[in-house]
């Protein structure tokens, strides 16, 4: 773990949604960001809490982060949660922002084959244990963007992918097929600093979770 973490809590954010969102909920524990990543160049934000820093990384990479103690708390989607399997942190709370559903989507009028299903996501494991959990067979293959790409030249049979409006698969002729889970950001705590920062986090958390209820 760095020494900057002994003095400072580090807090590990996304650009985009999850950025905006969260603001509101930190200001209620007085922490605001001097700086907007949108227009910034800065990877670390100074706070108007001098013992809060903030992390702009990819929101895949924030468990990585909070895990091996180069932040203290961050805030990443269940998605990003259930992939990454959560070592070395502890989910604290859902804070309700940056809703979207996990699905399997394809073709409406080509029904997923009862042998092995071919799966195009980002989300391997997410995607390995659900069709294990269906008691399907399936041949996961990794792509890390335009998933909706994979049915259309036959690559794969379907697709597991984060679903907000719809209007992407839509677009390329592709429906729903099935919901795997509700997805919401939680705030994640590194485990070595939810014992030695315990009260200041704790405190933060408070404020936080009021933000949330209200």
């Amino acid at each position: 773990m760095s020494e900057q973490a002994h003095d400072t809590i580090t807090i590990a954010l996304s650009k985009g949604r999850i950025f905006k969102e969260t603001i509101p909920l930190l200001k209620a524990a007085g922490i605001e960001p001097l700086d907007d990543p949108e227009t910034s160049r800065k990877l670390i934000l100074d706070t108007t809490r001098d013992d809060v820093k903030i992390v702009i990384i990819r929101a895949t990479d924030v468990p990585t982060y909070v895990q091996y103690g180069a932040a203290d708390l961050g805030v990443t989607g269940k998605d990003v949660l259930m992939e990454h399997g959560g070592e070395g942190l502890y989910e604290l709370l859902d804070l309700h922002i940056a809703k979207c559903k996990l699905m399997v989507a394809g073709f409406a009028d080509r029904p997923l084959p009862k042998g092995t299903v071919h799966v195009a996501t980002k989300f391997v494991n997410c995607a390995r244990a659900y069709f294990a959990a269906q008691g399907q067979q399936a041949e996961i293959i990794k792509l890390y963007g335009s998933m909706e790409l994979a049915p259309l030249v036959g690559l794969a049979d379907c697709i597991v992918d984060v679903v907000d409006t719809g209007g992407t698969l839509k677009a390329n002729g592709l429906v729903p097929l099935q919901h795997m889970f509700d997805v919401s950001s939680r705030l994640v705590v590194n485990k070595a600093s939810m014992k030695t920062r315990h009260e200041v986090i704790k405190s933060m958390l408070r404020h936080i979770e009021s933000a949330v209820t209200t």
